[in-house]
């Protein structure tokens, strides 16, 4: 791992260079910018959770092609990122961003006019590539920005204005649905894209220099990720928030038939639910820079996801014994999602600090690997869902599980990590 450097240094192709530190407003306004940007793509999902049984019953489709649609999002939201962060290593942070958001936008409006369920589908998937240019390359600016712990400062608020997403989406959404129908939703999406691609021409300047940039080729962006796939600590990193971030997935596609139909919550009340859920996620990621500083970015990481782990086991333990409170649920799940707040913005930048260089196509790998096992983690449980809690719990706790597993394997040899740590 690399010393632990001031805000104001940067290493940079194995050499340092001095850059004046960011004042407060523009920190702030940047990560403003670069949590919008990546709020794009989740509204497009959390807005869309409450339409699911209005479009099977419109479309005429079974439960089962429904969630395809949501699964085809996700799915192309992880592959799409493998492009978008090597060629904006190439040509740019602001270009792909460009192209990103215009296809989200287009097929976006394809949705809102669509009448058939395989249709939809596959525009979701052409809607979750769109979308991946604005997941993967604000991490990237938080890279070429800052290292550290100031890098976790932004990706911490970054997520603070990201949490716009889950908390108020599923209430437009279940709002807008109530006004217009499913179709509005996606009318909805599509001016948002429009006004992230006029806010990145006139306030996000480009961060990443010509003479930063790698060639344009293909053998280049394979060398780069045979670089990352050869680090066992960057996958390591990146494995601890995938499988961390895999029992939301399941969550995410199963909370609303447990909620809505066992327990018998309307829309609206689902995404109060739901929000009330993520809002534990965001507010303790603002606590991760100073947490950080306090203890140290890795003993963070182990307490946190240990901590996700022991509450899904007790929510587990629950249900397997009978029980069936939907208040043990939202409370034990409450807490696990306050945990993962602190192991997601934490392993992202530990898992870019060794890579400045390549930032753009170590977060798209990192990205991709998420949302790929989120995707198959949430296939899986789609194949043993009833509607009732237990097989939903089940899936939440295996991600948690595995999580703890990968964190302790990959900080086994440092055993520096999981002692209190100064201020860095």
């Amino acid at each position: 791992m690399l010393p632990c450097l001031p805000p104001w240094r940067q290493r940079k192709a194995g050499r340092l260079r001095t850059i004046a530190p960011m004042p407060s407003s523009p920190f702030l306004r940047m990560a403003l910018i670069l949590g919008l940007l990546s709020a794009i793509g989740p509204f497009a999902i959390d807005m869309y959770l409450p339409a699911l049984p209005d479009i099977g019953a419109s479309l005429h489709a079974e439960v089962g092609p429904v969630q395809w649609s949501l699964t085809a999002f996700f799915l192309a939201l992880g592959v799409g990122q493998v492009v978008y962060g090597p060629v904006s290593d190439m040509l740019g942070r602001k270009p792909p961003l460009y192209f990103g958001l215009a296809l989200f936008v287009l097929t976006s409006i394809a949705c809102a006019l669509t009448s058939d369920i395989r249709m939809l589908v596959l525009l979701r998937f052409l809607q979750g590539l769109g979308a991946a240019a604005g997941t993967v390359i604000p991490r990237a600016v938080v890279r070429d920005l800052h290292t550290g712990h100031e890098a976790a400062r932004l990706m911490s608020l970054l997520m603070l204005v990201f949490s716009v997403s889950p908390l108020l989406a599923p209430l437009i959404g279940s709002g807008v649905i109530a006004l217009t129908g499913w179709r509005g939703v996606f009318w909805v999406v599509a001016l948002l894209g429009v006004a992230g691609a006029l806010m990145v021409r006139r306030t996000l300047p480009e961060t990443l220099a010509p003479e930063n940039r790698h060639a344009g080729t293909l053998a280049n962006a394979a060398r780069a990720y045979g670089v990352l796939l050869r680090d066992v600590h960057y996958l390591g990193l990146v494995g601890i928030g995938s499988f961390t971030m895999a029992g939301f997935f399941v969550f995410l596609a199963g909370s609303p038939f447990v909620f809505i139909n066992h327990y018998g919550l309307t829309p609206v009340q689902y995404s109060l639910a739901f929000s009330i859920n993520a809002a534990a996620f965001f507010v303790s990621a603002q606590f991760t820079a100073r947490l950080g500083r306090r203890f140290g970015l890795e003993p963070v990481t182990v307490w946190a996801a240990s901590g996700a782990g022991v509450m899904m086991v007790l929510l587990l333990a629950y249900y397997l014994l009978g029980g069936d409170g939907m208040w043990v649920l939202l409370t034990c799940y409450f807490i696990a999602s306050g945990c993962m707040g602190l192991v997601i913005p934490t392993t992202s930048v530990l898992a870019l600090d060794d890579h400045g260089p390549i930032a753009g196509t170590a977060s798209a790998l990192m990205g991709t690997l998420q949302m790929l096992i989120g995707t198959v983690a949430m296939a899986v449980a789609g194949l043993f869902a009833t509607g009732d809690p237990l097989p939903m719990v089940i899936g939440m706790a295996t991600g948690a599980l595995i999580g703890v597993l990968l964190t302790w394997i990959t900080f086994r040899h440092r055993p520096q990590a999981l002692a209190k740590a100064g201020p860095a």
